[in-house]
């Protein structure tokens, strides 16, 4: 069936992400709680929300409010009606037995629950009522977490559940699984078991906090805030109804059952306030000491707090072997963490779910694992695992496994999705090459590329990738989180601190170069971004013939803030793009001070809806819900421009001098406000030299190549003044950005 209209009933976090969701998809959805002054407030919290829900703040209009009381009568017209009321079965049942009276025959209805079975939940329903009844759990926050879980029992009408499933993956850009009714479904039966393998794990080793979050964070492809920063972020009592609830549900031979048991340390920071963020503090707590905030961890043994201490366990990549295989604490604790976690997913095989690698997908999409166990018993090897492991026993997933010893046991990836992904042809593509930095496949008549770095921060290797793949018609596009956050700082500064600025210039006129070659190249680029594409990345990204956008992007210029301007071709591209505007026609400064304004305050936009206006993105860009489909648009696009032929080369006219003193009246203006300071003012200066085109006049013709040599003569000054450097150490090692 085709949804056309949604009603949510419940307008708490969840009800109102979905909601928002909905909107987003241009879905026309009501949102109704006990008052319409309720419904009212959720609307405007979803308008104002930070991260933003709304990928446009004018998709509001496709959300109408009332209450159950008084407007319970809109259910009759929806197509899907999603119960997202507190946890309470009671409450549930009343709502059910109102809607089932009211709605259209055949419309879905399902339960946004994390926690209590299909079975409780329709107990009461007829045989007939059931058939349309299902739980759609969805992730916080539901514009950004790609997991939708649809739990199924015996009585779902599996055509319909097939059907909301299609809708949920096309429409609203989910990676959509279909469970079935068993305690935490998928992604949070394994989940929180993993936290909570982590959290004892470390008690039991006598880690400190930072340490176990060093471990179970990047190097094993876990996000970087580790298990006791995402206790304190999720809050630590709400971690225990969870446990609770778990405990309560899963039979006692279950290997849950023994790592959910409470800890002291844990209820005593619930029965003290400390909850985690939302709470006094946590694992982690700020205090101040005069005027500065000190970042405190806990002890675990005592629990007092000290100052948290920055653990460097020399390991930035995700290497599970080297990881286990280190013979020291944080090598036992891996292997230990790891090892359980594999364990207990493969012992749900095939009881919960007779698809192992639908878990692994639960992981990637609903935790931001980067590998689910399944994928990490396969990059250990299955030889290395059972030389290291104790006993597999009534584990039918390992005993077969231990009797076939196939090493190439995985198969598929994403069975869960029909849609051609990445994830799906990796391994089916030839290998071209590959490096620390990034990846080359072939794949039929085309080319990839796939960074690889942290956060895909690029460096001279990333570079190098995407030139050398310019052979055939390419498309740059990953799996991770970010499509680029920008230069590898790192990289930049480990030369810098050397004094070795000739390796720096030497990089950037090479970064200069293969996004110019990209530009020009005989065949057609194509940049699939999603997450964020800052800096570098964008200017990777704009530099590419054509781009197919994830609506869930952060994009932008942000050199300014860390003391440096764009200098892979960001000024240049935004200064041709505005250049096209028709103001511009009769305005030659127009294009210079708008560039000027949007790159001097590091401006970054939330969606494709929010980069069009700012021209980072062009009307023409595809903007894409479905994640899994940005290699599939991004092939059609491809196979629509069998024709390409490069577009020609740039020309500009800027007023050099004439322009630069606006700039500059500008940045004195901010300067005597407060607003920037000394060096905010040089680097705006810099940045006004770059746009004006430097020393020319509207007489003159300037070609990219002049725009490149600007960009690089600025970068090249400021990188080597102290307070820029200050500026790059102070955001590596704190995330933030200083003001000098």
């Amino acid at each position: 069936m085709k949804i056309k209209k949604v009603v949510v009933i419940g307008s708490g976090t969840m009800g109102s992400g979905i909601a928002a969701q909905l909107c987003n998809a241009n879905i026309p959805v009501t949102i109704l709680d006990l008052t319409t002054e309720i419904s009212k407030k959720a609307r405007e919290r979803i308008y104002k929300s930070r991260p933003p829900l709304l990928i446009d703040k004018s998709k509001i209009d496709n959300i109408n409010i009332g209450n159950i009381n008084d407007n319970f009568n809109t259910v009759k017209d929806a197509d899907w009606i999603v119960e997202a009321v507190v946890e309470r079965i009671d409450i549930k049942h009343n709502i059910y037995e109102k809607i089932f009276k009211e709605r259209k025959i055949g419309s879905i209805v399902s339960s946004n629950t994390s926690s209590i079975p299909i079975k409780v939940l329709s107990e009461k329903l007829s045989v007939d009522e059931k058939k349309d009844f299902c739980i759609t759990h969805f992730f916080n926050p539901v514009r950004y977490m790609d997991l939708l879980e649809i739990v199924k029992n015996q009585d779902s009408d599996i055509e319909k559940i097939n059907s909301l499933k299609k809708f949920c993956e096309e429409d609203l850009g989910k990676g959509t699984i279909i469970c079935n009714d068993t305690p935490g479904f998928l992604g949070n039966r394994v989940g929180v078991f993993a936290m909570q393998v982590a959290m004892t794990e470390a008690f039991k080793m006598k880690l400190s906090i930072e340490e176990a979050d060093s471990i179970f964070g990047r190097p094993m492809g876990i996000p970087k805030t580790g298990v006791f920063g995402l206790y304190d972020l999720i809050g630590i009592d709400l971690m225990a109804d969870v446990l609770k609830s778990f405990i309560k549900e899963l039979p006692k031979s279950d290997e849950f059952q023994e790592v959910a048991k409470e800890i002291p340390l844990v209820k005593k920071l619930i029965d003290t306030g400390y909850t985690g963020r939302k709470g006094k503090g946590g694992f982690y707590r700020m205090n101040k000491e005069g005027n500065k905030k000190i970042l405190e961890a806990i002890n675990l043994e005592t629990g007092e707090y000290f100052q948290s201490k920055k653990i460097d366990i020399k390991s930035d990549k995700v290497d599970l072997n080297k990881l286990i295989n280190r013979n020291d604490k944080y090598g036992e604790y891996a292997w230990s963490v790891i090892s359980k976690i594999i364990k207990y997913a493969s012992s749900l095989v095939p009881g919960v779910t007779d698809k192992f690698n639908d878990i692994d997908e639960a992981m990637r999409l609903g935790f931001n694992w980067a590998k689910g166990p399944f994928e990490m018993l396969k990059d250990i090897g299955v030889k290395n695992f059972f030389e290291k492991i104790d006993n597999v026993e009534n584990n039918v997933f390992l005993e077969n496994l231990l009797k076939t010893k196939n090493e190439n046991f995985y198969g598929e990836r994403q069975l869960y999705t029909e849609i051609e992904t990445l994830g799906k042809i990796k391994s089916k593509a030839i290998t071209l090459d590959k490096n620390d930095s990034a990846d080359i496949y072939r794949f039929k008549d085309f080319n990839i590329v796939e960074f690889k770095t942290k956060a895909n921060a690029l460096d001279y290797n990333s570079m190098d990738c995407l030139k050398k793949a310019t052979d055939k018609p390419l498309i740059i596009i990953n799996e991770s989180m970010q499509f680029s956050a920008g230069v590898n700082l790192t990289y930049t500064m480990n030369f810098a601190n050397k004094g070795d600025f000739k390796s720096i210039e030497k990089f950037v006129k090479y970064f200069q170069e293969t996004c110019k070659h990209l530009k020009y190249s005989k065949y057609p680029v194509v940049s699939a971004p999603s997450g964020l594409a800052l800096g570098g990345g964008f200017e990777v990204l704009v530099q590419s013939n054509f781009v197919a956008s994830h609506t869930n992007i952060v994009i932008g210029l942000v050199e300014t803030i860390v003391g440096l301007i764009p200098a892979g071709g960001g000024c240049k591209e935004m200064l041709w793009r505005w250049s096209q505007d028709e103001k511009a026609k009769n305005d030659p400064d127009f294009a210079p001070l708008k560039v000027f304004d949007i790159i001097g305050y590091g401006k970054t936009a939330a969606s494709p809806v929010e980069a069009e206006p700012l021209k980072y993105l062009l009307p023409e860009n595809k903007k894409i819900m479905s994640r899994n489909s940005l290699l599939k648009i991004s092939r059609k696009i491809l196979d629509d421009n069998k024709d390409f032929k490069p577009p020609n080369e740039c020309k500009f006219k800027l007023s050099g001098e004439k322009v630069r003193e606006k700039m500059l009246n500008s940045l004195e203006k901010l300067y005597d406000e407060k607003k920037i300071l000394e060096h905010g003012l040089e680097v705006g200066k810099e940045l006004a030299y770059v746009l004006s085109g430097g020393k020319t006049d509207l007489t003159k013709e300037l070609s990219e190549d002049d725009l490149f040599k600007l960009e690089l003569d600025a970068f090249m000054k400021l990188i080597q003044t102290q307070k820029t450097q200050d500026r790059i150490k102070y955001t590596l090692s704190t995330g933030k950005p200083l003001v000098n």
